[in-house]
């Protein structure tokens, strides 16, 4: 499957509120990094910065 699920996106959320690299996340849910990084820049709030899922 291409597209990240919801599972997938709510990881992303609260490793990155504990402060786990990109590298380190992409690793815990088998994705690229780069396609952490990009739904990372994609789904972030212009005004705070925090991501979205």
């Amino acid at each position: 499957m291409k597209h990240l699920t919801v599972k997938q996106r709510y990881t992303i959320s609260v490793m990155l509120q504990k402060g786990y690299t990109q590298k380190q996340i992409a690793e815990a849910i088998g994705k690229h990094k780069s396609t952490v990084s990009r739904e990372i820049r994609r789904n972030c709030d212009a005004r705070n910065g925090a991501y979205r899922y």
